[in-house]
Formats: structure tokens, C-alpha cells, sequence
């Protein structure tokens, strides 16, 4: 896995390398390396756009946000790219992060992976 983080994660982030092994057991497009980055809104996990669905040259898109438990919102959140609209949609939240992660690796609806 190839992750690349900013300059505000802290060296040795447990959550970052749990999103990291995660994605190596996904359903789709297990072929491409999605890279994971954070950043104030949260980890971001971006991928080559094999579909070519939303990028016809096949570029790096973003696929989810995961965003930490903070203030109003004490549990985990787990958005979506809304491609046409450049925003990020809510598609679940919970107390832990794994539930949210096997969301996201099943992708049975093709809601990150477009």
C-alpha cells in the first residue's frame, strides 16, 4: 500500500495503517493502489479511476473520507464523493471504525468505487 500523509499525522498513526490494511482485502479494483491522506477534514482515500466513469483518462479520483469522532458528531463518519457536485455525501455513522471500513471494502453498491 502506498500512503502518503501530510505533515500534521503524527509519524506512527494506528488508525491511518488500520485503513491502510483494510483496503488491501477491498472487493473492487484490487488491482490499483489507492493512496490514504489526512487532513483537517479527516483520512482521505483517493484511487485511479479504473472505471474510467468519472475520469475518462483514468486519473486519480477521490473515493471516501473517514472522518473522526469530534464534537457535535462523537462517532465515526463515513462519506462518499459525489463526483458532479464536488462534495462529499454522509453515508454512515458509527461508534467504531470497523463497521464503516467493511462498508467500505464490500462497496456492493458501488458507492465509493465508481
Amino acid at each position: 500500500m502506498n500512503a502518503v500523509t501530510e505533515a500534521r499525522t503524527p509519524p506512527h498513526d494506528l488508525t491511518l495503517h488500520r485503513l491502510e490494511r483494510a483496503l488491501k482485502e477491498r472487493v473492487r479494483y484490487r488491482f490499483v493502489q489507492p493512496t490514504v491522506w489526512f487532513d483537517a477534514e479527516g483520512y482521505r482515500v483517493e484511487s485511479p479511476c479504473c472505471s474510467r466513469n468519472v475520469d475518462p483518462s483514468g486519473g486519480t479520483i477521490a473515493i471516501a473520507l473517514l472522518k473522526p469522532p469530534v464534537g457535535e458528531h462523537p462517532c465515526w463518519t463515513l462519506c462518499a464523493r459525489d463526483h458532479q457536485q464536488q462534495a462529499w455525501v454522509v453515508k454512515e455513522r458509527a461508534d467504531q471504525i470497523e463497521p464503516l471500513l467493511d462498508l467500505l471494502c464490500l462497496d456492493s453498491e458501488r458507492q465509493f468505487w465508481p
